[in-house]
């Protein structure tokens, strides 16, 4: 049976949406920073040449140049100001994560609460700064050497670095402001709108194939079909819940006595979103973003990376299924559920698992069961993620098509409609309340009727 928030919220209509004026800004707002990152990516870094760097992304664009390049929402096919996207920041949290979990010291930080926790952004933004530089220099080396540069030198080099790494904290920046003034989270909304704008331009080469005869029909029809099915599957799944049981018992406040509730705890199949997907990409970009551009240049170790790390290859998809499932279950503990702060919130407010004693039993019991949610909610991820690619090296689609990017379409999507509806029903409760005051008001100063007089 439906709650009375879930009616609320499917009795909303755009007269209720007209109303609340603070999300209707807080859209205006995200909507004006993201047509900002998307004029952005029409930018190009000074002296490239554009024609060179045209024909060998058209020549990369079914491998992992079409990767790159979906990820920075075509900036890097341009080679835009942001053509680094936002990835060196999603690999320095990557770092600072795993070393929050590790290291003493941030270990330390992590319990500080909302002090600590803007330290390590802090320290993050920095290492960001680090990363970008490096990939920065490394890709105006490449292009160099990649005969991509009009006027190669040490000024392009300079100049090239200072563009990218500028971009990068600008992205950085505009992620920050709409994840706090705007709606949804801003870097997972900045790599959404980056895919959504890349979609029809592969759609019209893969239909452009189709009717050259490089693509039969029936591929074709299987593509459509295969992305209505994963769609649909991933809805499924993203909304799939398992409900832990939790009882409150009796309770006397003065002298009245209040009797003991039941509700339920639930907790996602997949609680950690997209982003061990978006993580296993970052890692696998990393290493392999610089060597793109090297064309023929490349040394023996980058030939072998390349040849056996790319797209469809077999140690890809095996290092992509374990990065993806490490990243699920590190992800769920360190971030989206921890069970010790679970657990101490229902002793706190006195709600217990029924048969298991609050406090270290119920931490261990949540323990147990999410960690075999996560069986299904990692094995979930890896299918979604992989079967895209290997059905695409198969039947040769020439363009990059990967369950990331449909992972990130749908959860960003699903996350962000969501946020709106949150929205939505916070302004109704405020409208009740304040129509609640106003009745309240009215009756108040009503004057009383006055009774007979005695004598």
């Amino acid at each position: 049976m439906a709650s009375a928030a879930e009616q609320m919220a499917a009795n909303m209509s755009w007269g209720a949406f007209g109303k609340a004026t603070e999300l209707r800004q807080r859209i205006l707002f995200t909507i004006g920073l993201l047509c900002v990152y998307r004029l952005g990516t029409f930018i190009p870094v000074p002296g490239i040449d554009g024609t060179a760097l045209r024909d060998f992304m058209e020549g990369a664009a079914a491998g992992l140049g079409g990767i790159l390049s979906m990820f920075t929402g075509g900036a890097l096919g341009r080679m835009g100001i942001f053509a680094l996207g936002i990835m060196p920041y999603i690999s320095a949290s990557i770092i600072i994560q795993l070393l929050a979990s590790t290291w003493e010291p941030l270990k330390q930080l992590k319990k500080e609460g909302e002090q600590g926790r803007r330290k390590i952004n802090q320290y993050t933004r920095y290492f960001t700064v680090i990363l970008s530089a490096f990939q920065a220099y490394g890709l105006a080396a490449s292009l160099e050497a990649g005969d991509l540069v009009s006027d190669p030198g040490l000024f392009f080099r300079a100049s090239c670095v200072i563009t990218l790494v500028g971009g990068t904290m600008f992205l950085m920046w505009l992620g920050e402001q709409i994840t706090s003034r705007g709606i949804g989270n801003g870097i997972s909304l900045i790599i959404f709108v980056g895919i959504i704008a890349e979609i029809p331009a592969a759609l019209a080469q893969f239909f452009a194939s189709g009717r050259s005869g490089a693509i039969s029909p029936a591929v074709i029809i299987g593509v459509i079909l295969m992305v209505a099915v994963i769609l649909t599957f991933v809805v499924f799944m993203e909304r799939s819940l398992r409900k832990v049981h939790i009882q409150y018992p009796r309770r006397q406040v003065g002298m009245k006595v209040y009797d003991g509730g039941s509700s339920h705890l639930p907790i996602k199949v997949n609680p950690a979103g997209v982003i061990p997907a978006i993580f296993a990409s970052a890692l696998l970009l990393l290493p392999t973003t610089i060597s793109t551009f090297s064309g023929g240049d490349t040394g023996p170790v980058m030939s072998t990376i390349l040849a056996y790390f790319g797209p469809g290859q077999p140690l890809y998809l095996l290092f992509f299924t374990v990065m993806i499932v490490f990243f699920t279950y590190f992800y769920t503990r360190e971030v989206a559920f921890k069970t010790d702060d679970v657990a101490d919130n229902l002793k706190r407010q006195n709600g217990f698992i029924p048969g298991i004693r609050p406090g270290k039993r119920t931490a261990e019991y949540l323990d147990y069961v999410v960690t075999r949610i996560l069986v299904l909610g990692s094995a979930y991820l890896a299918l979604v993620a992989l079967l895209p690619e290997i059905l695409r090296s198969q039947l040769a689609i020439p363009f990059y098509f990967g369950g990331t990017s449909v992972l990130i379409v749908v959860s960003v999507g699903m996350d962000t409609i969501q946020q709106v509806q949150s929205h939505l029903l916070a302004h109704q409760y405020e409208g009740l309340i304040e129509k609640s005051q106003l009745r309240g008001r009215r009756s108040g100063t009503a004057k009383p009727k006055r009774g007979p007089a005695r004598r």
